[in-house]
Parts: C-alpha cells; structure tokens; sequence
C-alpha cells in the first residue's frame, strides 16, 4: 500500500501558544504531503513499493542507485513528521516517569541535562536536519541528522526526534531555533515516548 499521510491526533491550532496554527497546516498538509507523494513516486515499480517505511529506511542500501537519495530524503521525511506528530501533544510538558525516567537520570544526570544536550544538538545541527533522543541497541543517546536522514536507517529507534528545518518553525520564532527548541518541550507526549522506549528496550 502506498504511504499516506496520517491524520493529525490534535487539531492544528492545539499546541498554541508553542506551536502555531499557521505552522501546523502548511507542515502536516503541505511540507509532509509533498514527502509521501514524491516517496510514493520514487518506490513505483520498484520490489519495495508496498512496503512499511520502517522496512524501506532499513534497507536504503539496498535500493537501486538512481533511487535512493529520493527515498531517503522523502520516506525519511515521511517517517520522521508521522513520528513528530505523535511525541506531541496538547496535554504535554512536565516530566517523564517510570522505567524512561531513572534512565534518562543514569544516562543524562537529569531531565535538564537531557533538554541541554538535545537542544544543544539541535541549534549545532546546520541547516535542516533533527535532532534526537534515540535507543541505540544498548541505551540512550542524543544525535542529529541532516535533511531527512532518519536514525532508522543507522539501526537506532527514535525516541524524540525536534524537526529544526526552518518550515517547523520561522513563522513564529523567524531566525530563533534557540527559541523554538527550548519552547517545544511544553508540547512533548511523555506517554508516547516511554511507549516507545518500553519497546525498544523489551
């Protein structure tokens, strides 16, 4: 089946004041539709059409030659906004518990530390690109990708991921990534996250 956007768990305007209406629209309808659609294309006729964007990502080297950097950069933007959408929520912010929590303790000496070392990723990364709070196989770890470029593809399970392309977030913050990373930790679905971690540490 052909990749397709999912619907928004929230409605656009539910992560105001941190994120804006005007940014949700133009990102979920406009930036992530144009991802599925030209991922959807390069996949056409190809023995990967069909196929879980989990499964495409894992095997990008696999692909043939005049096909991959399409797929990585358009599967992978597809697979990082569906995951962006879900670690968010109108009900986030505050703290992580259980398991998740003494494990960012013992990997980070604290949930600031985490944010500083997230944020800290985030504001070096140049141009556009992630970053992450990823499962690496043996623990946690804080990394960052260019463009599109998903951790699934080096074998890592994402955990957080902030977008930090200038579409997540000029229209409200302009030229102040700082600004928006440290602001998005008020919209972060905790529950989402120790949901993943509890899989990917099971």
């Amino acid at each position: 089946m052909a990749f397709e956007v999912p619907d928004l768990p929230y409605p656009y305007d539910a992560l105001e004041p941190h994120i804006d209406e005007a940014t949700m629209k133009l990102h979920h309808d406009k930036h992530h539709q144009a991802y599925v659609d030209k991922a959807n294309d390069a996949l056409a006729g190809t023995e990967w059409e069909g196929k879980s964007v989990e499964e495409v990502l894992k095997n990008l080297d696999q692909l043939p030659d005049d096909k991959r950097t399409a797929v990585r950069n358009n599967a992978g933007g597809h697979a990082n906004h569906s995951f962006f959408w879900e670690i968010m929520s109108p009900d986030g912010g505050g703290d992580p518990s259980g398991p998740l929590a003494d494990r960012i303790n013992e990997a980070f000496g604290g949930l600031d530390k985490l944010k500083e070392q997230v944020n800290a990723a985030g504001v070096g990364q140049f141009g556009s690109g992630w970053t992450w709070l990823v499962h690496d196989g043996s623990g946690l770890a804080v990394t960052s990708t260019p463009n599109q470029d998903s951790p699934i593809s080096a074998g890592q399970t994402p955990l957080i991921g902030i977008d930090v392309w200038e579409h997540a977030y000029y229209l409200k913050y302009q030229n102040k990534r700082p600004d928006y990373l440290q602001a998005w930790w008020n919209v972060i679905n905790w529950d989402e996250v120790a949901e993943r971690f509890d899989a990917a540490n099971g």
